[in-house]
């Protein structure tokens, strides 16, 4: 094992509800609706315009291009300004200690997330410097099942994906993990990640050695 390669939000901190707040004023404001809780977990690991295509189709509701990208704007623009009270103590358990000891083995680091404000997020939460590569969402064809931005951040840190461990918290994740050819660690539901190689319920259970004991069990 090589390089670990991690999703943002659900893994290194949590800005699900940012986004889901940030959709609901939009939805609200335009068309008059409310957004149900399930849209958290439809669009969890997804770009901001696939999120966006998914919340018309969920509320039966459809705009012309010039007002999807209106739209897309301004949901960005909301949710910026909630991710200006974002800090390190919004890091979820267990993932300062992961970082530093991955580090410590000399284990190289990229950030493989659909979320356009991945390096702002990572500055304000004081681990942008933590990562050998940040994958820029915008330069991906395919989103996430699809495995494009994994074999990217493998590209990026220049190694093989068969050298490599994927953590993600969402099972359009761990699909792109898998058909990248890295092995899959995820956090959450055993039922929704069955595909992960190794799931854990939070993520204060990740450490280096269970990473690496993910890697030697698929490899072995």
């Amino acid at each position: 094992m090589k390089g670990v390669l991690f999703d943002l939000d659900g893994v290194i901190t949590d800005t699900a509800k940012l986004h889901f707040d940030a959709w609901n004023k939009l939805i609200q404001r335009h068309f008059h609706m409310a957004l149900p809780q399930s849209i958290v977990e439809l669009t969890k690991g997804v770009s901001r315009q696939d999120s966006l295509q998914l919340i018309l189709k969920a509320i039966n509701q459809e705009v012309v291009s010039e007002q999807f990208d209106l739209l897309c704007k301004e949901k960005n623009q909301l949710y910026l300004r909630a991710l200006a009270s974002l800090t390190e103590a919004d890091i979820l358990p267990g993932i300062t200690d992961l970082i530093d000891g991955l580090k410590t083995d000399g284990i190289k680091l990229a950030l493989a997330s659909a979320s356009q404000n991945a390096p702002r997020i990572l500055q304000q939460l004081n681990l942008f410097t933590q990562f050998d590569a940040i994958v820029d969402p915008t330069t991906i064809v395919h989103g996430k099942p699809a495995p494009d931005i994994y074999l990217a951040a493998v590209k990026t840190i220049d190694l093989d994906p068969h050298a490599c461990v994927g953590i993600e918290d969402a099972a359009s994740g761990v699909t792109a993990i898998r058909d990248s050819g890295a092995v899959a660690v995820a956090v959450g539901d055993p039922v929704i990640l069955k595909d992960a190689d190794i799931v854990v319920s939070h993520t204060g259970a990740l450490s280096p050695e269970l990473v690496r004991t993910a890697w030697d069990n698929f490899h072995g």
